[in-house]
């Protein structure tokens, strides 16, 4: 970031203007989103070709979808990336014959969860709400994934994105540079037909982050009623930022009198769905299909909020 904003600096373009805070977000995050795909499809091809596919698909899709669809989100609680940054890994599970419920549980949780955010939750809300929101979390990823995965959606996914190469066998490969190789390939296929996605997603997002002022949120959620947890998740969902960037915006909204799960429902619906992650998957899942996992994603959010609201006593 620091390189990017030194290069703006050069060229004349102020940084504390906002056309110059758009430029700088939409450089570094175009350019992170493409390099962790880059990085993460190569890896994630490299290990397929020492995976026994079939296998794996077998396991993953057995009986027990339960246990698949909590591993895949508390795997990605733990993971650092925010909604775009989890596309990556959300394809590779794809492509590997991971089922999309499972694979969609990964998409949700990751964003909504990591080390960062946890540590600032805990020193502004201390650790009860933290535990809650992290439960929550969890909780949200995988009952969305275990419904999506129940509905057949698999015909709505774009099948030139969704590689998947049950023939990648571990004795098909004679080296290990042949194996990174398979996955550097991969890696270039899948940028090559996304790369347009990501940057027009990102635009969109340093847009809305950037130009929407923070006080019209404030008021929009605070005037709602009853109504202020849709509200409050459908003003998240357009706008892309980290955890780190919104959390002032719930706090703001806390100590105004918003109810916690209101604040909290608020910064779930940035963290797991934005407007740029579904132009990028746009590319890779049809728009009914887009469309069910925002809306699913989105009812979870909203009945998380108003529990949150009624467990406030027990939470503060």
């Amino acid at each position: 970031m620091q390189v990017i904003d030194w290069v703006l600096s050069g060229l004349g373009i102020g940084l504390e203007s906002r056309f110059g805070q758009f430029l700088s977000f939409f450089i570094y995050d175009s350019l992170k989103i493409i390099l962790l795909l880059l990085v993460m499809i190569t890896l994630i091809g490299f290990l397929r070709t020492y995976l026994p596919q079939q296998r794996v698909k077998k396991w993953l899709s057995g009986r027990n979808k339960l246990a698949a669809s909590l591993g895949a989100s508390v795997f990605g609680a733990i993971t650092p990336f925010c909604s775009c940054s989890s596309i990556p890994i959300f394809l590779g599970f794809l492509s590997t014959g991971i089922p999309l419920g499972v694979s969609f549980s990964f998409l949700i949780t990751s964003p909504l969860i990591n080390e960062y955010m946890v540590v600032l939750m805990l020193g502004v809300f201390g650790w009860k709400i933290t535990l809650a929101y992290v439960a929550s979390g969890i909780l949200i990823g995988v009952v969305s994934g275990l419904i999506l995965g129940r509905m057949n959606l698999q015909k709505y996914l774009v099948r030139d994105i969704i590689t998947k190469q049950s023939s990648n066998k571990g004795p098909g490969y004679r080296s290990v540079s042949q194996r990174v190789i398979f996955g550097v390939k991969e890696a270039m296929s899948i940028v090559k037909k996304l790369w347009f996605w990501i940057l027009v997603g990102v635009g969109v997002g340093a847009l809305i982050h950037n130009f929407v002022p923070q006080v019209f949120i404030e008021h929009a959620i605070g005037k709602g009623g009853i109504f202020t947890v849709p509200i409050a998740t459908i003003l998240g969902v357009p706008i892309y930022g980290s955890c780190a960037a919104v959390l002032p915006i719930a706090v703001a909204l806390f100590q105004k009198g918003v109810p916690i799960g209101t604040a909290l429902a608020f910064i779930m619906a940035i963290a797991a769905l934005s407007l740029p992650e579904a132009i990028i998957l746009r590319r890779a899942l049809q728009l009914r299909l887009i469309a069910i996992f925002f809306g699913i994603v989105a009812l979870a959010i909203m009945a998380t909020g108003y529990l949150l609201n009624a467990l406030q006593p027990l939470l503060t």
